[in-house]
Order: structure tokens, then sequence, then C-alpha cells
């Protein structure tokens, strides 16, 4: 059922033991903003016109499908350099509805994989939400649910992204998976910093209310968090650790915040790179029984990012800045992070 790795144990153990050689059960975890997964209809409750036929990116059935097959291409091949079944979780925004991830787990790239998926109705503008998709192999869903953010408390206009609460059993271990999208920062970082703090205090209230007690339960906080890994909100608001020494069973690790130290980015905004995917774990990862925290990378592959132009080396997203359709992809990269166990 599980692919295998050969790890040194040396790695995890003491500077003095002696290095040897073990094999491993290998799992992936992944998370991908997929930059406006929408369908081509018109929903009259929502503010999605300019992704019809007849909108401003002229999005037709044919963009739709290809758009589609895009998406596909890139989660079929997550977590694949160590496991042939791909990822088990994938984390997914910017996603309209229950349709295009029907329509998504369709695709000829993923369908032999069997991903089901978990979606709720969002009350954002625009109609994007949180979403999940899972293997059935090694996941089984006991419990999911959305968590509003509550924005109007902190005097913003409009409704957020929910963020999505999923519990299940990875393969033997209990874990529980929290899908984000935090607000953006299109009005201002200063302006929009509250609504992010917020969402942050949200999540940390679910987290807190899981390992609050100390004992190692295995929590993931995923998404598009709109921040860097050393924001307030991520670092004095959920009070996330750097390394893995620090990190206690009621502590939440990050080991995207080092990859952004290094200059690494899952996104880039005028020449600039920033993280803003991640995926956080509480210290039940990295200790205990069960499955284990291995590494954590940021999904960029050639065939991912533009090749010519101002732009080369940064993300190929779908459209240009002009609305002209380009074949793209997103302008994130995907993040992911392996998991092992005996």
């Amino acid at each position: 059922m599980f692919s295998k790795i050969l790890l040194c144990i040396g790695a995890f153990l003491p500077i003095y033991a002696v290095a040897q050689k073990q094999q491993f059960k290998v799992v992936a975890i992944a998370g991908y903003n997929c930059e406006n997964l929408f369908d081509t209809i018109d929903d009259s409750t929502k503010k999605d016109e300019d992704f019809t036929p007849t909108g401003s990116y002229a999005y037709t059935e044919e963009v739709y499908h290809q758009k589609l097959q895009n998406m596909a291409s890139v989660i079929q091949q997550l977590g694949t350099d160590m496991t042939p079944d791909g990822a088990a979780i994938v984390g997914l925004v910017e996603i309209e509805n229950g349709h295009v991830l029907q329509d998504l787990t369709n695709q000829p790239q993923l369908a032999p994989r069997g991903y089901k998926y978990i979606w709720f109705p969002t009350s954002d503008e625009r109609g994007i939400s949180t979403a999940m998709l899972y293997s059935p192999k090694y996941f089984k869903v006991l419990n999911a649910r959305p968590l509003r953010v509550p924005l109007e408390t902190v005097g913003a206009s409009r409704p957020t992204r929910d963020i999505l609460l999923v519990s299940g059993i990875l393969a033997g271990d209990t874990i529980h998976v929290l899908v984000n999208h935090w607000p953006s920062k299109s009005s201002g970082e200063a302006a929009t910093e509250p609504y992010r703090k917020l969402a942050a205090s949200v999540a940390k209230t679910i987290v807190d209310s899981l390992i609050a007690d100390g004992s190692g339960k295995k929590v993931l906080l995923m998404g598009d968090f709109n921040d860097n890994p050393d924001a307030d909100a991520i670092k004095k608001v959920l009070k996330t650790k750097r390394e893995e020494k620090e990190t206690t069973l009621t502590d939440l690790y990050n080991p995207w915040e080092n990859m952004h130290r290094k200059g690494m980015g899952t996104e880039n905004f005028r020449g600039e790179w920033h993280v803003l995917d991640q995926i956080m774990m509480s210290g039940g990862w990295l200790t205990g029984n069960g499955w284990k925290f291995y590494k954590a990378d940021i999904f960029k592959r050639e065939f991912l990012l533009n090749k010519i132009g101002k732009d080369k080396g940064l993300p190929h997203r779908s459209f240009t800045a002009s609305g002209k359709w380009d074949n793209g992809y997103s302008d994130h990269f995907p993040v992911i992070m392996y998991v092992i166990g005996k």
C-alpha cells in the first residue's frame, strides 16, 4: 500500500549515533493556490462575471477545460519524487464550487487516483473558497466544517473566505487539517493587517483547543496566508516556531520561516519573493508515535516558470497582466511536506 524510502536514521538520532539505513513509509501532503479556478457559469449571487465567456477574461469553455488540465497536471506531480501515489492530501484555495472540484478530479491525470473532495459554500463576494482533496487510499474523513472569520467585527465591509477544518484518519493516525485563505493586502498592508490577525485568531482558537492538553495531537495549518512567516499574524498570534528543537507539543512549527529567510518564495510581487503559502504543524508531528515530519519543500519546477521576458523565472500564471489567457498555471507555487513512518 505504501511507498517506502531508505533514510539514514543518524539524521534523527543524537550526533554520536551510528548512522544506519532503514526503510520508512512515506506520505506527501500539499497545498496549492489554484488562482481563480472558476467554472464558466454566472452565479447571480457572486461577483464572478469576469470568469464567464462574455466577461473581461473571455473565460470560455475551452479556456476552462485547459485550466482544469493545467491544474490537474500540477497536482498529479505533487509528491511523486518520493511516492508514486502522489499527495495523499491537497489543500486548495481559490476554488469556486463543488462543480469545478468534480471536473478537476475527473481529469485524466487525476482520475486514476480516485481523489475525493471536501468543500463548503463561501460568503466571499467573488465566490472563491477553500477545499481539500484527499486519497481514500490514505485518508478517511471523520468530520468537516467551515470556520467563519467575522471580519465585520474589525471594521471590514466585505466578508472573507471561511477556514476549512477537516478531521480524519491518515493511515492510522488521527489528524486535523485547517485550510486557510486569509484576507489579501489589496487595500494596503497596514489597513488589512487586522483582518489577517483575526483569521489567525480563529485558527489559533481551534488549534489550541486540540493541542493545549499536551497529548501530541497532530494538527496541520495550511493554505495561502497572504503574509510571510515572520508577519505578526503568524509570529505573534499563532506563535509559530522556526526550529524543530524549539517546538513543544503545544506549539506550531513552521519550516517555511527559514525558507523565507533564505530569500525563497511561493509568490513574487514587484520583483520581491514572498512565502505566502505554508504548512505549519503541531509539535505532535515531530515526536511521539505514528507519522513524523520528514521535510518540507516549495514545488518550484521548471514547467511552472515563465521562460522569457521580464517575468522570466516567475510563476507562469493563467492570464497575462492584460487579462489574456496565457495557458499558464498559477501565480503561486505549491508547497509540500513529507511525513514518514515505519
